[in-house]
């Protein structure tokens, strides 16, 4: 019965889930030891704040879940309720033994493990100005990248397999293409339009890309996603070297290219995609009057989520527009991806709000169109005065790179400000 209520809940409370999870495979497993350890040998884990509380904790990822979309894994939650419980997750109550339950959940019933729902400020932290400055690249044949990650080469790249937007971002940026590429944002005019069709697909799609295929493209270099694309590593042993990558910032995706112009020896191409990123970007802080406040959102279906002001998009447009979404770390889409009601987001009242549909099968219900039968929503400022726009999932949902970006400053300065 348990498992039952939690599949159930997790279906309404998450679309990804309902969308990506096969059928067979929504209902957990739910058993615990007598005594720990709790987390059996190979199960991922990790530690991070706790959504039901100020100690750390351990988010633990079920094997029969795993990933849901192109930013990664997403994770339940499971609190350990052996301590006094916030008021605002449990009332009064206590447990005095393990009980595993997701937070996800809690937060139907329970008023939500994911962040108090209480007043919080509207106002958008100040920032240093962007800077323009851009030191050279040098090239090298091994990097170590802004996670720590260590990859090395033995020639310089050029046959590069690209397993995440940002990739395709990258290279495209430094003048080269994908030798084969499993995303579609290729197919923006922002990026080769038409030309994508001359880019060979890797079949199985980004959460399941084939193997064989990677292989067969000969590639000197592939590209994936941290907590993804990690099950490849052994197929690519001795073949080509796997560099999984996991921006939280656009000063990160930054790193992320020089990095990539190292390997390359295209130090010149990524200086200039830089400086032409920042410059974009600092005159835009600059003429912008920051007069209004802009949301994100995403999702397939009426459980959307937010890009907060921790995530990439979130922080980019927290410079030209007010942006009160604080990270609540509840998200799966990205990191800085969170969970906000709709009357949390009423109290902030945005004046634009910017909606990325995310697509799972063909012709999708725009997300802004489902959301338009919700009262709540009609209430919404910016859905009251006609400042919703859809806008595209794959660059500003999935890019991440300085060409993305500079698409999406493009894209959120006309709509923000249409008469400057």
């Amino acid at each position: 019965m348990a498992a039952e209520l939690i599949r159930t809940r997790l279906r309404r409370l998450d679309s990804e889930f309902a969308h990506y999870v096969a059928e067979e495979r929504r209902t957990p497993r739910h058993a615990l030891p007598a005594s720990g350890p709790y987390f059996p040998v190979g199960v991922q884990h990790r530690y991070t704040r706790d959504p039901c509380g100020d100690r750390p904790f351990l988010v633990h990822r079920p094997d029969m879940i795993g990933e849901f979309n192109e930013n990664g894994y997403h994770y339940l939650y499971y609190c350990p309720l052996d301590r006094p419980v916030p008021r605002r997750v449990m009332s009064r109550r206590r447990f005095r033994a393990w009980f595993v339950i997701p937070c996800a959940a809690l937060s139907l019933a329970l008023a939500g493990c994911g962040g108090a729902s209480g007043s919080a400020s509207t106002a958008t932290p100040k920032q240093s100005p962007v800077s323009v400055d851009v030191a050279p690249v040098q090239a090298a044949t091994s990097i170590t990248d802004v996670r720590g990650q260590r990859i090395s080469v033995a020639r310089k790249p050029e046959r590069v397999v690209c397993l995440v937007a940002l990739c395709d971002d990258m290279l495209l940026e430094l003048g080269m293409r994908p030798v084969a590429t499993s995303s579609t944002i290729l197919e923006h005019p922002g990026f080769l339009g038409k030309d994508a069709a001359q880019v060979p697909k890797i079949p199985g799609g980004f959460l399941s890309p084939d193997a064989e295929a990677i292989v067969k493209a000969e590639p000197d270099l592939v590209i994936g996603l941290a907590q993804t694309h990690e099950q490849l590593a052994a197929n690519l042993k001795g073949i080509a070297p796997l560099w999984l990558l996991a921006p939280r910032s656009w000063e990160e995706s930054i790193r992320y290219l020089r990095d990539l112009a190292a390997l390359t020896d295209r130090g010149e191409q990524a200086v200039a995609a830089e400086k032409r990123f920042r410059e974009k970007l600092a005159a835009a802080e600059a003429r912008a009057p920051k007069d209004r406040t802009a949301l994100v959102i995403y999702g397939s279906d009426k459980n959307f989520q937010v890009d907060s002001a921790g995530s990439i998009v979130g922080g980019l447009l927290a410079r030209v527009a007010r942006y009160p979404w604080e990270d609540r770390g509840t998200g799966g889409h990205q990191a800085g991806g969170s969970t906000y009601s709709m009357e949390e987001i009423i109290t902030r009242n945005p004046d634009v709000i910017f909606v990325e549909t995310m697509a799972f099968g063909p012709n999708p219900t725009p997300l802004s169109r489902q959301l338009a039968e919700n009262p709540l929503w009609k209430r919404i400022k910016a859905v009251e005065e006609g400042r919703v726009y859809e806008v595209n999932a794959d660059v500003w949902g999935k890019g991440r790179g300085t060409r993305s970006l500079g698409i999406v400053l493009d894209d959120a300065m006309k709509l923000l400000y249409p008469a400057r």
